[in-house]
């Protein structure tokens, strides 16, 4: 089930500069889904991975609300986006709204990491769901106060980002211009995003 080894795409295009785990390099966004459902039971093992990320006091911030295709429920969800996704998130399988709650549930006072926390469960649900093969890719294209509105979203909880999830398909079915852009991306030096010691441009 799992890919255990750096994939033959993803060789071509990355390279670390020191050893880590396939699993990291081989997470990446493609575009390309089939349009094929996915069951809970394929599903729900990426919602599980997003249960046990780290969280500041173990509040575990976020919220998946989440849609299958060929529902009332997707069609909400799906005119959120932007024009551009759209052409392509057409064939995905579920589509999700990622929250973050921004309080501690146990004294109801701001919680200065909800949005890091609710990253950390986005990306254990990103690696979960790539290991597995499925394409897994994060959106910020859409409508945040609509979202909130129509979802029914209490004021305190943030909208941080969409997502897509499906079976992957061949870049064929995409349009030429997205086509062209399907393929893993490489990263900054890994002296661009780190600073040993105070900050310095």
């Amino acid at each position: 089930m799992y890919q255990n080894e750096i994939t033959k795409e993803v060789q071509e295009y990355r390279k670390s500069t020191y050893p880590v785990h396939p699993i990291i390099l081989n997470r990446w966004s493609p575009r390309a889904m089939t349009g094929e459902s996915l069951s809970d039971e394929e599903l729900f093992p990426l919602f599980e991975a997003a249960r046990w990320a780290p969280s500041s006091y173990n509040n575990q911030h976020w919220r998946f609300l989440y849609a299958h295709r060929n529902t009332s429920e997707f069609d909400l969800f799906f005119n959120l986006l932007v024009e551009a996704n759209k052409k392509w998130t057409k064939n995905a399988s579920v589509l999700l709204v990622i929250i973050s709650y921004n309080l501690f549930d146990r004294n109801q006072k701001p919680a200065p990491t909800h949005s890091f926390d609710t990253g950390a469960a986005w990306q254990n649900l990103a690696l979960e769901g790539s290991a597995r093969g499925l394409v897994v890719h994060g959106m910020q294209g859409f409508d945040y106060e609509q979202a909130k509105k129509v979802l029914e979203i209490p004021d305190d909880y943030t909208v941080e980002a969409m997502a897509a999830i499906g079976k992957k398909a061949s870049k064929e079915v995409l349009d030429p211009e997205l086509a062209e852009k399907e393929k893993p991306s490489s990263r900054k030096d890994l002296k661009e995003i780190i600073i040993k010691g105070k900050f310095k441009k």
